[in-house]
């Protein structure tokens, strides 16, 4: 008989038949039996998933299954925790330092992390916005900025974020040529604006109403503020639009809004700091009071998205009682999509219901 967890070689028409197979196999076993988890299975619950590609076998409730490694994303902790409570450390910085290379496309370094509104820990600490102010080797200085909540202002709030901090950072007296390079990087987990990307950069440029040429920077300007262009010298916004990203990484900047948005990273991806990422980051490798405090933001979590869709209920129960309301007073269903927004058929739809017909 095999001792719990015990391996064996296959041959190599069996190996050959099963490799590349992504046949997933599903063990729901009790704890009692003995089966000794290794780093080629997965935990969930009670049940340990298994994949074949890389085949070994193990015993387990006295029978022997040929299987392998399941091949899953690492679940990590979600951005915008870390952000607030992890990545101020400068143990930490080449996770940000990653991520800002592959947004930015240069090789990112942070000097320091400066203090921000962001990252003042509160009372109420919800978490619907976060924020890290950070200084790069060249002295720019970059907002990372999560935004998890709607807010219709939030294009003007960008607008202010990047005016205080460079007012915060000339001295007075200082010329006009000291003032910093600001990039405002947002990470928003709603649909800010309308388009179809889910990456968005602005800049600031000066075009001729006439010529419609671009004014650009005069050969002693370049040398005295070491630009090349004059949207050098203006903030620059980054916005990505995480609900918009559909999954599919395509290059490495993807690879990071895929992490973004899910919160996992896949073995296969290269980008820059998501190595670091998926070990530092690792919800099993907190130490108990972060993980305790990372529980209670996950509940947090959950409770504002209950408390969301219970809005939403609300509103769509209220604006319905507002239809029938009006069908039952006499107006005709062209009026109550008007004033309501439903469409047509749903009015007919309700209007048949109360026995009207519209």
């Amino acid at each position: 008989m095999l001792p719990a967890g015990a391996k064996l070689p296959l041959p190599t028409k069996t190996q050959n038949k099963i490799r590349g197979r992504w046949r997933e196999i599903q063990i729901s076993y009790r704890l009692s039996v003995g089966f000794q988890p290794d780093r080629h299975t997965v935990q969930s619950g009670t049940t340990r998933r298994i994949n074949l590609d890389a085949p070994f076998v193990f015993w387990c409730n006295s029978r022997i299954f040929v299987t392998n490694c399941f091949k899953m994303a690492k679940k990590l902790v979600q951005f915008d925790w870390a952000m607030k409570r992890l990545l101020r450390n400068k143990a930490n910085f080449d996770i940000l330092e990653g991520f800002l290379s592959e947004l930015l496309h240069e090789d990112f370094k942070i000097k320091q992390i400066l203090e921000s509104e962001g990252n003042k820990a509160t009372e109420d600490d919800k978490f619907n916005r976060v924020d890290i102010l950070v200084e790069n080797s060249k002295g720019e200085l970059v907002i990372v900025e999560i935004q998890n909540t709607r807010e219709a202002d939030y294009f003007q709030r960008m607008l202010y974020g990047t005016a205080k901090v460079i007012v915060e950072h000339i001295a007075e007296g200082q010329p006009y040529s000291r003032v910093k390079k600001v990039y405002s990087v947002n990470i928003v987990y709603f649909d800010l604006g309308q388009g179809d990307d889910y990456v968005y950069h602005g800049t600031t440029t000066f075009v001729g109403i006439h010529s419609n040429h671009e004014l650009e920077l005069s050969e002693k300007q370049k040398e005295l503020f070491k630009k090349t262009s004059v949207s050098d010298l203006y903030p620059e916004y980054y916005v990505i639009k995480t609900n918009r990203f559909n999954e599919v990484a395509k290059d490495t900047l993807d690879e990071w809004i895929y992490f973004l948005k899910t919160a996992e990273i896949k073995d296969e991806f290269t980008a820059k700091g998501l190595k670091s990422a998926s070990q530092k980051l690792d919800i099993l490798k907190l130490d108990p009071a972060d993980r305790k405090e990372y529980d209670r933001y996950m509940e947090g979590q959950r409770s504002d998205a209950s408390f969301v869709e219970t809005v939403k209920l609300e509103i769509s129960s209220a604006i319905r009682e507002v239809a029938e309301n009006a069908l039952i007073e006499g107006a005709s269903a062209d009026f109550v999509v008007k004033i309501t927004g439903l469409s047509i058929e749903e009015v007919r739809g309700i209007a048949e219901r109360l026995g009207l017909n519209k």
